[in-house]
């Protein structure tokens, strides 16, 4: 099985599993791309040792870039920038590194402890 997102306007609206030699039987002809992607892939790491494809594991909501060939998940927040290699978003300041649940507070650009209540 493949996995193919439907890209338009460099945005991806949908993604279906097919198997390759039926696919055309499950696109439609609406305007749009159909584009592959691995469902395995993650900042540009095949999880089970194969090759990447295209950065990233496409979802709703993702921009395709055709520079770059990867798809791009949306910027969480405005101060996260895009790392080139990975095309993953990174925040400006890194989360701790233990085992507590963080939320980031955009206002302070900061890491800000969750309440366990």
């Amino acid at each position: 099985m493949a996995h193919y997102a439907k890209v338009e306007n460099n945005i991806v609206t949908q993604v279906i599993v097919a198997e390759a030699e039926f696919f055309d039987t499950f696109v439609d002809s609406s305007p749009g791309e159909w584009i592959q992607t691995s469902y395995n892939t993650l900042g540009g790491v095949h999880s089970n040792e194969g090759t990447p494809l295209r950065k990233n594991y496409a979802g709703v909501g993702f921009t395709y870039d055709s520079i770059r060939d990867a798809f791009i998940p949306p910027q969480p927040f405005p101060s996260w920038t895009l790392i080139e290699d990975s095309c993953q978003w990174q925040a400006p300041v890194a989360r701790p590194e233990n085992d507590t649940i963080y939320y980031w507070d955009e206002e302070t650009l900061s890491w800000i402890e969750a309440d366990n209540n």
